[in-house]
């Protein structure tokens, strides 16, 4: 399925990879950056409204939930050292409370997570996008 996206003025894309994985971590179109890049939960919408790009084309598969484990068990370890420094706190306690802030931030991160990669998918012309304002300005696909 080929990438039909409408032409669009200069200005509104973005000018840096980091812009567009900005915009994706945000939920935006990352092309747009003027609707939601979601529908409900996980799943991007087929086509920005605004802009008409085809956001099917996307193969974010298991980086998203990589980037959230590698963030959550960062972000954990201290969490859980400290917690483990508390004497009077029971164990099942501590796991319980581990267990809860982990699931949070995993849930928490997987969203933004998804959008910055399905954004520098489309950046770097991978999958079948024509990628950034460069390459569909240059007619590189």
């Amino acid at each position: 399925m080929p990438d039909t996206a409408l032409p669009l003025d200069p200005a509104i894309l973005p000018r840096s990879a980091g812009s567009a994985i900005l915009r994706g971590v945000q939920g935006k179109c990352p092309r747009c950056g003027g609707t939601h890049l979601f529908t409900v939960g996980l799943k991007p919408v087929e086509r920005c409204r605004m802009c008409g790009q085809n956001w099917t084309l996307h193969a974010a598969d298991d980086f998203p939930p990589y980037i959230a484990i590698l963030l959550t068990g960062h972000l954990m370890a201290p969490v859980i050292i400290g917690l483990g420094k508390i004497e009077s706190l029971p164990e099942w306690a501590m796991m319980l409370i581990a267990l809860v802030l982990a699931g949070a931030l995993i849930a928490a991160i997987l969203r933004p997570a998804k959008g910055g990669v399905i954004a520098l998918q489309w950046w770097l012309g991978m999958q079948g996008f024509a990628g950034h304002a460069g390459k569909v300005e240059a007619g590189v696909a």
